[in-house]
C-alpha cells in the first residue's frame, strides 16, 4: 500500500553534504520495519510499501540530515559539549569510535537512571572512578590486601565501563544524538525535561515527536548506523576547526602584544652580545695584528716625503757598514800574528 508524500518539505540550509542518494541507498537507510510494527506519527517520511515492509523517503531523509549536520556543526562551533548515545548490540563499537574520532562524550553500555537529571550523584561516581585511577597508578593498590584490591579493581572496570565515555563531562551536554529512539526512550525523557535538543536516528517504529531533529532511517543496519553517525562526527570536527580559526581581533591583539614584547628583549639582548668583545680564541693575535698595521700605516703618514726617508736609509747603511768593517778587521788576526806581537814588546 503506497502512502501519499507531503509536498511541504521542512525549509533547510544550504549545506553540502560529501553525500548522496545513492550511497544512503547502498547503506540500507531506506528500509524500514514491518508494517504490523509502524508508528502512524512516521507516515510523512514513509515512501511506499513493499512487501509488508515500509520503504522510506530518502529524500527527506538527506534534506534533514543537513539540518541536523548545522545543529552539530554550530554546537561544536561554539564550544558546546555534545553525546553520543547507543546502547544496542550492532551500533554501540561504531558510535563509540566515530564519538572517539571527533572528540565527544558517549554512553555505549547501558544508560543509567538519573545520569542527566541525577547528574550531581553520577559526578560523584565519576570522581570515585578517578580515585581508583590515581590509587593504581600510585601504587597504593598493591599495598592493600590482595582481596581487597581485587574487588576494588572489579569496581573500577565496571565504572569505567559504564561511565568511561563521560568522565570528562563536568556539565550537563548542550546536544544529544540517540540512535534508534524507542531503545534509548529513558535517555530522551531526560533530556527533554532538562530542555537538551535530540538529534535521532528515528525508524518507521519510532517516535519522531520525541526528538528535535528528526533523520527518518533505518536504524538495525550496521551501515546504516555507520553513515548517519559519520556525517554528524564530521560535522563537529568541522565546528571546532571553525572554532579554531576565527578569533576575534581583539583577542589577537592581546594574544600578540606579548609575543612582540618578547621579540624586542631577544633582540637588544643580541645587540648588547655583538657589542661586547669576542672571548673567541686568536682574538688576542687579531688584536696585535691589527695594533701592528695602524702603527705601520701612521709611521708611513707621519713622513712627509719619501726622498729623507732614502737618505736616512742610506746614511743607516754606511754607518752599519763601517762598523761591520771594524768587527771584520778585528775578526781577521790569526793566532801567529798576536804571538809576533808579544815576543816584539819583550825584546823592547
Amino acid at each position: 500500500m503506497d502512502y501519499p508524500r507531503e509536498e511541504k518539505r521542512p525549509n533547510t540550509p544550504s549545506v553540502d553534504l560529501p553525500i548522496t542518494l545513492r550511497d544512503l541507498l547502498e547503506a540500507g537507510v531506506h528500509f524500514g520495519h514491518k508494517r504490523r510494527r509502524w508508528n502512524p506519527k512516521m507516515r510523512p517520511y514513509i515512501f511506499a510499501e513493499k512487501q509488508g515492509i515500509h520503504i522510506i523517503d530518502i529524500r527527506i531523509t538527506l534534506e534533514l540530515l543537513k539540518r541536523a549536520y548545522e545543529k552539530m556543526m554550530e554546537v561544536a562551533r561554539d564550544g558546546g559539549r555534545i553525546l553520543f548515545v547507543c546502547t544496542k548490540r550492532q551500533g554501540k563499537d561504531i558510535v563509540e569510535e566515530e564519538a572517539k574520532r571527533a572528540g565527544v562524550f558517549y554512553i555505549t553500555e547501558r544508560w543509567l537512571g538519573g545520569l542527566l537529571t541525577n547528574f550531581q550523584t553520577i559526578k560523584k561516581r565519576i570522581e570515585y572512578l578517578k580515585d581508583l585511577e590515581r590509587m593504581e597508578q600510585d601504587g597504593r593498590l598493591q599495598l592493600l590486601p590482595k582481596k581487597e584490591a581485587i574487588q576494588l579493581l572489579r569496581q573500577k572496570e565496571k565504572l569505567e565501563r559504564v561511565l568511561g565515555g563521560i568522565k570528562d563531562m563536568n556539565k550537563l551536554p548542550d546536544l544529544m544524538y540517540v540512535v534508534d529512539v524507542r531503545e534509548e526512550e529513558i535517555a530522551v525523557r531526560e533530556a527533554r525535561k532538562l530542555g537538551i535538543p535530540v538529534i535521532g536516528l528515528v525508524d518507521t517504529d519510532g517516535d519522531p515527536d520525541s526528538v528535535d531533529y528528526v533523520i527518518p532511517g533505518n536504524d538495525d543496519a550496521i551501515r546504516s548506523i555507520r553513515l548517519i553517525t559519520k556525517i554528524l562526527a564530521d560535522a563537529v570536527i568541522a565546528g571546532k576547526q571553525g572554532k579554531d580559526t576565527l578569533v576575534p581581533e581583539k583577542e589577537f591583539e592581546e594574544s600578540e602584544a606579548p609575543q612582540q614584547e618578547a621579540s624586542s628583549e631577544k633582540t637588544e639582548s643580541e645587540k648588547a652580545e655583538e657589542e661586547s668583545p669576542s672571548e673567541a680564541p686568536g682574538a688576542e693575535e687579531l688584536s696585535t695584528e691589527g695594533s701592528a698595521t695602524t702603527e705601520d700605516s701612521s709611521s708611513v703618514e707621519s713622513s712627509p716625503t719619501a726622498e729623507p726617508t732614502e737618505a736616512s736609509s742610506a746614511e743607516g747603511k754606511v754607518s752599519e757598514g763601517s762598523g761591520d768593517v771594524g768587527e771584520a778587521s778585528q775578526e781577521s788576526e790569526t793566532p801567529e800574528e798576536t804571538e809576533g806581537k808579544e815576543e816584539e814588546k819583550e825584546a823592547v
